[in-house]
């Protein structure tokens, strides 16, 4: 049975390695499509209390992937110090 028969199956750091690096990439597209509408939000509001709103949002969003990214950061080495066989 050919299906049965899995040669090349990944490690689980390598695993989870892949998982961060969808995740980081999918927050990333999303961040950035967020940033850009809400600094186009900002350009074009004519209230100051929308365009304040929309300033507080962007800080978010940069705030956001700063937090990604130490995450990010923190799984590499928690992962790096699991041991191998």
């Amino acid at each position: 049975m050919l299906f049965l028969a899995a040669p090349n199956l990944p490690t689980m750091p390598d695993l989870i390695m892949t998982c961060i690096n969808i995740g980081q990439a999918l927050v990333g597209s999303i961040g950035a499509l967020a940033f850009i509408f809400a600094f186009i939000w900002k350009i074009t509001a004519v209230e100051t209390k929308s365009a304040l709103a929309a300033k507080q949002w962007i800080q978010r969003i940069v705030a956001g992937t700063i937090g990604v990214e130490v995450a990010s950061s923190l799984v590499g080495i928690l992962t790096s110090s699991v041991p191998t066989r």
